[in-house]
C-alpha cells in the first residue's frame, strides 16, 4: 500500500498537527464539560451512560497524552495510527450517544478529512473506509437493540458518502494546494539565485557603483567602488563629509542632467574617477545610482588602440622612410669626407647624421611595438641570473660608470622571458648611468634584488643617484613618446613596462631617499605562471 503525504518535518505539516492536535483537545473538553453539567441526557439519546462518560474522559486524556508526547511524530505510521485512534474512539462515542441523532457522527467527517491533509493517496482513502464502515455497522447494530434505529440507515449511508466525500475533496485540494506551493517555493529559489548571481557579479565589477537614497546615505557600495574610493566600508554612511567633490558632481547632475560631470580624485595619490548618475524611481523612494570609471584605465586602452594602429600604419611606410633616410644619412657620410667644408658645414653635417640616427630609432621602437613577440616565459633564479647579466654588461661599460649588485639571502625564482628581462634591465641601467652622471663625476647604478615582506614576491630595484624625476613628471612617466630630453624617443619605459606586464610582473617608479630614482620590478610567483 503506497501513500502520499506531506513531508513531517516540513513547517506546513507541523501547523497542520497542532491545529489537529488543539481540535481533538477542544471536543474533548467539550464533551467532558457536557457530560460535568449532566446534559448528554437531555440532548442526546445516549444508549450506554456510564459508557459515553467514560468514552469522553478516554476521549480527552488520550488526546492530552498525544498533544503532549507526539508533537513532531517522525515517521508516516505514527499519524496514521493517529487518525485510527480517532475514528475508533469517536465510533465508540458515536454508538454510546445514540447513532446518528446524536451528531457525533459530523465529528467523524472532520477527522477524516484532517487526516487526508496529512495522509493522501489510499491511504487517506483507507481512514475513510473505516469511518465509513464504522457508522454503518454501528447503526445496524444499534438497530438490534432499538427497532427505532433501524430508519438511520440513510443518514448513516450519508454520512460514509460525506466521508468519502470530504477525503476526496480535501486530497484534491490540498495536492492543488502543493503544486502551487512547489513552484513558488522554486520561483522564490530561482530568484533567491539570480540574486546570489547578480550580487556576486556586481561585487566583481570593476566600475565602482554606489546606490543612495534622498539623504544621500549609501545603501550599496560594491567592491568596486571600494575599491576606488579607498574605504574598507560604506553602506549606511552619507558620502557628504567623506566624497564632497562627488556630492558637488551629484548637485550638479541633479541642476543639468544633460551635463557630463567633471573627472574627480576620491583620495591623494588615488586614480582619476569619471561619476555618472541615474535616477531610480522605487515607489514613492527616489534612489540615485552612481557609476565610477577609472580613467587611467580608459586612457591605458585608449593609447593602446592608438599604438596598434599606430603600428601597423608604421609598418606599412617604414621603408618607405628608411630609404629616403639610408639615402640622407650615407650622402651626409659622403659629404663629411670631403676636404672642402669648414667648420660650420661639418657642423650641420652632423646635425644631419645625428637627427637621422634619432629617426631610425624612433621607427625601430615603433616597429617593436607592432611585430612584439609573444613571451615565453622560463624559471629563472634571479639571482644566478642577475649575478650574470651584470658581469656581461660591465664588460660594455666605461671607467667613469660603476655597476652594484646587492641580493638578498634566500633563493629568489620567478618565471620571466630572459630575453625581455634583459631589454628591460638594459634599458633601466642605462637611463640611471646616463641621469647619475649628470649630477657626479662617476656614473653609477645599483641593482638591489630581495623578497618583498608583505607579499612575498620577488623584488629587483635598479637605483640611480641622479637628479630624478620631478614630481608633475611621475604621471606621464610611463606615457608613449613622452621624453624629457632633446635626443629621446620616450618609449623606453613604455616598452619596459609593457615587456614587464606581458611576463606578469609590474614596473613602477618611486622616489629614492637622499636624491636620486627607483625602479622596481616585481616580479610573479613562480607558480602563478605555467
Amino acid at each position: 500500500m503506497t501513500a502520499e503525504s506531506l513531508p513531517l518535518g516540513s513547517n506546513q505539516s507541523q501547523r497542520i498537527l497542532r491545529l489537529y492536535n488543539l481540535y481533538r483537545l477542544i471536543i474533548g473538553l467539550a464533551l467532558v464539560l457536557l457530560i460535568s453539567s449532566e446534559l448528554d441526557n437531555q440532548l442526546l439519546e445516549v444508549t450506554n451512560a456510564d459508557w459515553f462518560r467514560y468514552g469522553s474522559w478516554l476521549y480527552l486524556i488520550i488526546n492530552v497524552l498525544v498533544a503532549t508526547l507526539m508533537q513532531r511524530p517522525h515517521h508516516l505510521a505514527q499519524v496514521f495510527a493517529l487518525a485510527l485512534i480517532d475514528v475508533l474512539l469517536l465510533s465508540s462515542l458515536f454508538y454510546a450517544a445514540g447513532g446518528t441523532p446524536s451528531g457525533i457522527g459530523n465529528l467523524l467527517i472532520v477527522a477524516v478529512a484532517i487526516a487526508n491533509i496529512l495522509l493522501r493517496g489510499r491511504i487517506g482513502l483507507l481512514i475513510a473506509a473505516l469511518a465509513a464502515i464504522a457508522l454503518i455497522y454501528l447503526t445496524f447494530y444499534l438497530s438490534l437493540s432499538r427497532p427505532s434505529a433501524a430508519s438511520h440507515y440513510l443518514q448513516a449511508g450519508a454520512l460514509g458518502a460525506l466521508c468519502f466525500a470530504a477525503a476526496l475533496f480535501v486530497q484534491g485540494l490540498s495536492r492543488r494546494l502543493q503544486v502551487s506551493e512547489t513552484l513558488a517555493e522554486q520561483r522564490a529559489a530561482d530568484v533567491a539565485n539570480l540574486e546570489a548571481l547578480n550580487e556576486q557579479i556586481l561585487q566583481r565589477m570593476r566600475t565602482g557603483i554606489l546606490v543612495l537614497d534622498s539623504q544621500r546615505r549609501v545603501l550599496l557600495a560594491n567592491q568596486g567602488a571600494l575599491g576606488l574610493l579607498g574605504q574598507e566600508r560604506l553602506a549606511g554612511r552619507i558620502i557628504d563629509p567623506y566624497f564632497p567633490a562627488l556630492v558637488v558632481r551629484l548637485q550638479q547632475w541633479h541642476d543639468n542632467p544633460t551635463l557630463r560631470p567633471a573627472e574627480l580624485k576620491a583620495q591623494e595619490g588615488g586614480p582619476a574617477l569619471q561619476p555618472s548618475f541615474v535616477l531610480l524611481q522605487r515607489g514613492k523612494q527616489q534612489h540615485t545610482l552612481v557609476f565610477l570609471d577609472d580613467i587611467s584605465q580608459i586612457a591605458q586602452q585608449a593609447q593602446q588602440l592608438k599604438l596598434a594602429a599606430l603600428g601597423r600604419l608604421t609598418a606599412g611606410i617604414a621603408h618607405e622612410i628608411r630609404n629616403p633616410l639610408g639615402a640622407i644619412s650615407h650622402a651626409a657620410q659622403l659629404l663629411q669626407e670631403s676636404e672642402h667644408l669648414d667648420g660650420p658645414d661639418q657642423r650641420l653635417l652632423q646635425i644631419i647624421q645625428d637627427h637621422s640616427r634619432r629617426m631610425n630609432l624612433v621607427i625601430e621602437n615603433v616597429l617593436q611595438l607592432s611585430r612584439r613577440r609573444q613571451s615565453e616565459p622560463q624559471l629563472l633564479d634571479l639571482k644566478y641570473w642577475l649575478h650574470r647579466f651584470a658581469g656581461e654588461f660591465r664588460n660594455s661599460l666605461p671607467s667613469t660608470q660603476q655597476l652594484h649588485v646587492e641580493t638578498g639571502v634566500g633563493s629568489l625564482q620567478t618565471r620571466m622571458d630572459p630575453n625581455q628581462l634583459t631589454q628591460v634591465l638594459t634599458n633601466l641601467v642605462q637611463n640611471g648611468l646616463r641621469y647619475s652622471a649628470q649630477r657626479n663625476p662617476h656614473g653609477q647604478v645599483w641593482l638591489r634584488l630581495f623578497r618583498d615582506a608583505s607579499s612575498d614576491l620577488p623584488v629587483l630595484e635598479v637605483l640611480d643617484d641622479g637628479p630624478g624625476v620631478s614630481a608633475e613628471q611621475v604621471p606621464r612617466l610611463f606615457e608613449p613618446f613622452h621624453t624629457t630630453e632633446n635626443k629621446g624617443t620616450g618609449l623606453g619605459l613604455y616598452i619596459s613596462r609593457e615587456l614587464c606586464e606581458s611576463n606578469q610582473a609590474r614596473l613602477d617608479y618611486k622616489q629614492r631617499e637622499g636624491g636620486g630614482s627607483c625602479f622596481r620590478i616585481t616580479f610573479a610567483h613562480p607558480r602563478k605562471l605555467s
